[in-house]
């Protein structure tokens, strides 16, 4: 939408019935927009270069100022950029001030107070069509409002990469078909790409792949292509296809997760600035150590299940009980219910019964490969688990649970019926 248009559209109004009033003939037009009032339309469109909010809880923004700090906590140069041109200090204050401005507030009163009539945008009810999968009611207002595809949300989201987190292939269809970059990322550098490889969307990412989406882009963090993002959870489905295009940035966790063993020896250990998917795991900040680097890979190769690259592996000194980040093989094996490579790493000295972390720190503290794969409701693996002599009755130090207690909590009473 054009300002001046719309002005020159109330003013012809008002020329061809001389009764009409130019205040009246704006807010017809607004109304006809979806907006309550026409300074409503008028503050849209002047804000159109900015980030659209699109949703209306104020907590939301608060969360998002919270990754963003961390993101420039990481060092992540895009986010660290934004507190630099604002002036604003690394803290939760500066961070919400930052996120007001983003959206081209003020300040963070000024943007609460403007959530309130946030349904009357074209943004926001785009977003509201997405969330409720509305692939008809999409795709009659993109054809309504084209720029939209074009537009930046909160946090730089735009509505290919909305559309991507809903895992809806359908919606993805129909916003790239109506022009949107299949190469745009967030302002972690995220892309409709590496959510295909957080979700394990291996037909979303081959959609994504041919209308040209880069799969050798970095996100939170360098290194984080969406192979990377893939492999950190073990989707190997969707790895693979990731594969096809690129293996960027081709270090040693990239060889290992992909049993790779053709490229562990030349592989390097370069690039290992991604080690979260996003702020609710922990800051960490890796070593230069070649031999935490191979311990990092083999719980990347055992959460993938890749048992010939953990075979090399621990052969080059890689320790089967190393928790280098937040997991250790065994752990990570028994979350992805990966039998194979919980078999293997039983084989070749992994402690069943070792107490390590896990994901966010209000998740796993204390757990064990049991309290994983309980979690879960891997019953295979619970079982191998069992006859290799996992204990029990072991608990973990967050919420003093048992496996038992970790399978009935998250809605498994058949396996906490055997673990009980």
């Amino acid at each position: 939408m054009d300002l001046g248009q719309l002005r020159k559209q109330a003013k012809e109004r008002v020329r061809a019935t001389p009764s009409l009033k130019l205040a009246d003939a704006q807010h017809a037009i607004a109304r006809e927009h979806g907006f309550p009032s026409w300074p409503r339309l008028k503050a849209y469109v002047e804000r159109s270069g900015v980030q659209q909010p699109f949703r209306g809880d104020l907590d939301y923004y608060a969360e998002r100022a919270y990754g963003l700090l961390a993101s420039a906590q990481d060092g992540t140069p895009s986010a660290v950029a934004e507190f630099t041109r604002l002036g604003q200090p690394l803290s939760r204050a500066g961070a919400r001030a930052v996120v007001a401005r983003r959206h081209g507030f003020s300040g963070w009163q000024a943007l609460a107070h403007h959530l309130r009539g946030l349904d009357a945008e074209p943004f926001a009810r785009a977003f509201r069509l997405i969330e409720a999968r509305d692939v008809e009611g999409l795709a009659a207002h993109l054809d309504r409002f084209p720029e939209l595809v074009s537009r930046k949300g909160t946090n730089g989201n735009d509505l290919l990469g909305l559309a991507a987190s809903t895992c809806d292939e359908r919606l993805v269809r129909i916003v790239l078909e109506r022009g949107a970059d299949p190469a745009a990322a967030n302002a972690h550098g995220w892309t409709a790409l590496h959510q295909a490889g957080y979700s394990n969307l291996p037909w979303m990412a081959r959609l994504l792949l041919d209308a040209g989406a880069p799969p050798d882009v970095h996100g939170r963090g360098d290194g984080g292509t969406p192979l990377v993002v893939a492999l950190f959870w073990g989707h190997r489905e969707v790895a693979a296809v990731l594969a096809e295009r690129s293996l960027a940035p081709g270090n040693l966790r990239v060889a290992a997760g992909l049993d790779r063993v053709d490229l562990l020896p030349t592989a390097t250990a370069d690039h290992r600035g991604f080690y979260r998917p996003h702020s609710g795991f922990p800051a960490w900040t890796p070593g230069d150590s070649v031999q935490e680097a191979r311990d990092e890979a083999l719980a990347w190769a055992a959460r993938n299940g890749a048992t010939q690259a953990m075979d090399w592996l621990v052969r080059h000194g890689a320790r089967p009980n190393a928790d280098v980040y937040r997991g250790t093989p065994l752990i990570w094996a028994a979350c992805r219910a990966r039998d194979e490579a919980v078999r293997w790493l039983l084989d070749h000295g992994a402690d069943v019964n070792q107490r390590a972390t896990f994901g966010g720190p209000q998740h796993g503290q204390g757990v064990t490969a049991l309290h994983m794969a309980a979690e879960s409701d891997h019953r295979s693996t619970v079982e191998i688990l069992l006859a290799a002599g996992a204990d029990r009755t072991l608990t973990d130090d967050l919420y003093n649970a048992t496996p038992g207690g970790w399978a009935e909590f998250n809605g498994h009473p058949e396996l906490a019926h055997l673990l009980s």
